[in-house]
């Protein structure tokens, strides 16, 4: 079984920067594909960034040029590199995961969630 866990979120002005990292245990890591969602209040669950079985990457519009979404195969970890932060970005982070290949930034592709992390930028 996949278990997620992520951290490092926080509370920052707008503009400033916060690293998320998702632990991965119960699977041999480098299989995955993995991706990051997030979801504010009263809005769906929405992909940010999403890194293939070939290492290859996908970002949100939204998030183009300021969010890096990065694997490190020898920690098992998976990382968000966020910079430039707006108050829009503000939300519930999460780490998702499944065993196929291109799956993309699409939600319903992915059968194994982290608990989330919070991320507020203020302005």
């Amino acid at each position: 079984q996949v278990q997620l866990v992520e951290s490092g979120g926080g509370s920052v002005q707008a503009g400033g920067s916060l690293r998320l990292s998702c632990a991965v245990s119960g699977y041999s890591y480098s299989s995955l594909y993995m991706g990051w969602f997030r979801q504010a209040p009263g809005k769906e669950r929405e992909g940010v960034a999403s890194i293939d079985c070939d290492g290859s990457t996908t970002y949100a519009d939204s998030v183009k040029g300021r969010f890096t979404i990065s694997k490190d195969n020898a920690k098992n970890t998976l990382t968000l590199q966020m910079n430039s932060l707006k108050p829009e970005d503000t939300a519930m982070y999460y780490c998702a995961a499944d065993f196929w290949c291109e799956l993309g930034l699409k939600v319903d592709n992915y059968n194994y969630w982290g608990q989330g992390t919070q991320v507020t930028a203020s302005s």
